[in-house]
């Protein structure tokens, strides 16, 4: 699961909204009930088109007061993967997990994973409360409509290598072999390919995928490295089976979503 935000605060200009670097995402086992599960036992006419979803949680953004509503596409909803959770890693939902239940939507962003929920309403026509028409959309202005943010983009972090400076938080490592790790994601398709580089992408080598996991879990990656004295730029990519790429240039838009440019990390090392 990763916040549609993730990556905002890495921006130029940065979008005003929280500033998230890269730690806005995780990877739980969810336990529950398969929504289509519900709906078929509570019966469902023909003209649905989506599943609203209401929270607990009510507030006001942006100067309108509301509850957390989503709209869900009808094909998503029925999905055997979308479930009604009530289990977090084998625990009852924490409550800053959304207990008692919650909606989980695997592969798309968080802001569809509806939580403390309260109501589940099926409409006939596209869904337009606000967290829908007007929140999480790609817009590069005020005025522009935007696509809606759905599907998590494919992403690979890296575990910053060695220790950090104190002031730049910039990683110090001292010569010799080093084995990077990562983690990579996508909403779309199963990751197929890390790359990594050391010269922030002038070339790029392909890393060690682990063996793939439960479908929507991140997919750890490793690569060797050597490490000579100076200054690097450590860079990963990912990509998915469906040819989904991590761009190396930032995917600007208004509200700061989906933005899955490549991870860098600047790493100095020193002599012993």
């Amino acid at each position: 699961m990763e916040c549609a935000g993730n990556g905002r605060a890495r921006l130029h200009p940065r979008p005003v909204s929280q500033p998230w670097l890269v730690e806005a995402v995780g990877t739980a086992d969810w336990t529950g009930v398969p929504l289509r599960h519900v709906l078929e036992a509570a019966g469902v006419a023909d003209s649905a088109v989506e599943v609203v979803f209401t929270g607990a949680d009510h507030g006001v953004e942006r100067g309108v007061e509301q509850d957390y509503q989503r709209g869900l596409p009808w094909e998503e909803a029925l999905r055997d993967d979308v479930l009604l959770a009530y289990e977090m890693n084998g625990q009852p939902l924490p409550p800053q997990h959304g207990h008692p239940v919650r909606l989980v939507v695997p592969g798309w962003y968080g802001m569809a994973h509806v939580k403390w929920l309260r109501e589940i309403k099926l409409v006939d026509e596209p869904f337009t409360g606000f967290q829908n028409a007007v929140a999480y959309r790609l817009k590069q202005s005020a005025d522009d409509p935007g696509e809606p943010a759905t599907r998590i983009e494919p992403r690979s972090l890296i575990l910053p290598p060695g220790f950090p400076d104190f002031m730049s938080r910039d990683r110090v490592v001292r010569p010799g072999p080093l084995t990077v790790t990562g983690r990579a994601w996508s909403g779309h398709a199963p990751i197929t390919r890390v790359e990594f580089s050391t010269d922030d992408g002038t070339t790029w080598a392909d890393a060690e995928l682990d063996e793939p996991g439960p479908r929507w879990a991140w997919r750890g990656w490793r690569a060797n490295w050597r490490a000579e004295p100076g200054e690097h730029l450590l860079t990963a990519r990912a990509t998915d089976a469906e040819g989904h790429v991590q761009p190396v240039s930032e995917p600007w838009n208004r509200g700061g979503f989906a933005n899955n440019l490549v991870h860098r990390v600047p790493v100095t090392c020193i002599d012993d």
